[in-house]
């Protein structure tokens, strides 16, 4: 097996925590991804919510909020009535993109044994 090593960072101040904290919450990356999957220069904030049926209003309206401010998304308001309200990906969104899809790629060859492994460690409490 290759090891591969992190560089040693002085954790108190860590920007990789501080940036990872945000972004693997439980919603952003699935927000981000649904973004991008929308083909889609801009989406609604309602056609965003049906796309990820299990998060409520409240938690949606939170993560893209921490996401505009993060710079991954922008949030466009349009002055009608009644209002309307889009949201993109930025480029820093999509320079994260690769990364979020090998890390799904990972997921998806490694979830079998990590499931495995944890139903194993649950029978032997």
């Amino acid at each position: 097996m290759d090891r591969t090593t992190i560089e040693s960072t002085a954790f108190p101040e860590c920007p990789i925590r501080n940036i990872l904290a945000r972004i693997c919450d439980k919603w952003s990356l699935v927000v981000i991804y649904t973004l991008d999957q929308a083909k889609k220069e801009n989406i609604r904030f309602k056609e965003l919510q049906r796309s990820i049926p299990d998060i409520s209003q409240k938690m949606l309206t939170v993560t893209l909020r921490t996401l505009e401010e993060d710079g991954y998304v922008t949030r466009t308001v349009y002055p009608e009535v009644p209002p309307r309200v889009e949201y993109a990906l930025t480029p820093r969104a999509y320079s994260l993109l690769p990364y979020i899809n090998a890390l799904t790629g990972w997921a998806k060859e490694n979830m079998d044994s990590i499931m495995s492994d944890r139903k194993k460690a649950r029978a032997k409490t």
